[in-house]
């Protein structure tokens, strides 16, 4: 079994409101994000390839330019722009690329990540 992980980097603004970090979280403040795709499998025995990256980056890429330079919180289908769901946003717009094993979203200057694993059950 093997696992290819693909990442892009996006820069992005938000706002959350409600948390512990109050007045300095409600405002508008932007972040630099690096966000990571893996894929697990086999290598086709033909190509000698768990996954074709070109086409995994086709996918990556069309996620990328829906966030990069935006306003999170006005992202359709997004909901509250947390790392948890942004995670699961970049998930479900790559998962017909191949078998997605995990989708990490990365704020490094925060010390922050959150991997999803995708929906249960």
């Amino acid at each position: 079994m093997w696992e290819l992980t693909k990442s892009f980097r996006f820069e992005a603004a938000h706002s959350l409101k409600g948390t512990t970090f109050g007045a300095a979280s409600e405002e508008i403040h932007g972040h630099s994000f690096r966000a990571e795709v893996s894929v697990r499998g086999t290598p086709d025995p033909q190509t000698g390839m768990v996954i074709d990256l070109g086409l995994l980056q086709r996918s990556m890429e069309e996620v990328r330019l829906t966030l990069d330079h935006k306003l999170l919180n006005k992202v359709e289908a997004l909901g509250t722009p947390t790392l948890e769901n942004i995670s699961r946003f970049i998930w479900e717009r790559v998962q017909h690329a191949g078998k997605i094993t995990r989708v990490s979203v990365f704020r490094d200057s925060c010390g922050e990540s959150c991997t999803y694993f995708g929906p249960q059950g």
